[in-house]
């Protein structure tokens, strides 16, 4: 096995969010599935940018979300994902460095005439977040930009299921999974989202079953996943191909499953609920923190609830604190 230089190493799209509240009228009159992830294209979003309230911009993505939380408790993540060298490619590539991410993907020059990417989040006062997506520069990572050796050096290759949405993208996670399974190391995949899963439910079963040790999805994915209205059905399910997953269910909390063991934990309150953007993707940093770390499975939950509620107490999908602070607070 090669030596460890990274706890994670996160794949996924790289973008900047745009966040802003708005009401349900909003949602409907811009025809936007509430809860979901719409994609979008270059046009639509400068139509909807051009309509939302006050905004904040922030570096984002799923699995960049993810690393960032990992490196907040003190962990040392890596990330692969691409930008375009303009000025949203040049916030992005700066915020993930300066939060102690390492972060290499080559960008795309400005000429190549495809910007980085973007997701306007609509923030409603249930504090609900929806999601509108342009993929630009993210759609063109390639197998080329999978460094084989940046894989064997992480303990566990974590993926976005959003890229599988393209081509060239599934073909980098499906080289990047075997690179990690050759070298011995452990792979990991977020479902992302129920209408992801419906896009691609036959090829996510297939790839749980062969490349996949842990799986994180919350209640809708899973049984968007199973085609079930029953999570307790749908977990019985996924015990029998996933070899460890992570079902996360809002404010009921998460379950567990490994072989027939079963772990349930409860949802950590937040100081306060004021945007769910990003509570998946902090859940699994925590986990994940945890699991690189040679802790029990109901340890790396507890630390998971933390996270998250730390994430929903504020707008914006990256950690207002460090998350160090809840491993000191654990420990006092």
């Amino acid at each position: 096995m090669a030596d460890t230089r990274f706890d994670v190493m996160g794949i996924g799209n790289a973008i900047v969010d745009v966040l802003a509240h708005a009401e349900d009228d909003f949602l409907a009159s811009h025809g936007m599935p509430k809860g979901g992830m719409t994609l979008i294209d270059a046009e639509k979003a400068e139509a909807i940018y051009g309509a939302m309230g006050s905004s904040i911009e922030s570096s984002g993505g799923s699995a960049a979300n993810t690393v960032a939380g990992i490196a907040s408790l003190g962990g040392n993540p890596g990330f692969i994902g691409k930008v375009c060298d303009d000025q949203l490619g040049q916030i992005f590539r700066h915020d993930i460095n300066a939060i102690g991410v390492g972060y290499e993907t080559p960008v795309l020059e400005k000429d190549a005439g495809v910007p980085t990417a973007r997701c306007l989040i609509l923030v409603t006062p249930d504090a609900q977040r929806t999601m509108n997506t342009y993929l630009g520069a993210c759609t063109k990572l390639a197998p080329s930009d999978i460094d084989e050796k940046l894989i064997a050096s992480a303990q566990v290759t974590y993926v976005e299921g959003y890229l599988w949405d393209g081509k060239e993208a599934k073909d980098a996670i499906v080289q990047a999974c075997l690179a990690a399974r050759e070298a011995g190391r452990k792979v990991a995949l977020s479902l992302s989202d129920s209408f992801c899963v419906d896009r691609h439910r036959e090829e996510f079963a297939e790839l749980i079953e062969g490349l996949v040790d842990i799986l994180f999805a919350n209640e809708a994915e899973i049984t968007s996943l199973y085609q079930t209205d029953s999570f307790d059905e749908a977990v019985e399910e996924v015990r029998k191909h996933a070899q460890i997953a992570c079902l996360t269910r809002g404010a009921k909390g998460s379950v567990i499953v490994q072989g027939q063991e079963t772990v349930v934990v409860e949802a950590h309150p937040p100081a306060r609920l004021v945007d769910t953007t990003g509570a998946g993707d902090l859940y699994a940093a925590g986990f994940l923190f945890g699991y690189t770390r040679g802790k029990s499975l109901a340890e790396c939950g507890h630390l998971a609830s933390r996270c998250a509620a730390e994430i929903i107490s504020h707008m914006g999908a990256r950690p207002d604190v460090p998350l160090k602070s809840l491993l000191a607070a654990e420990e006092a």
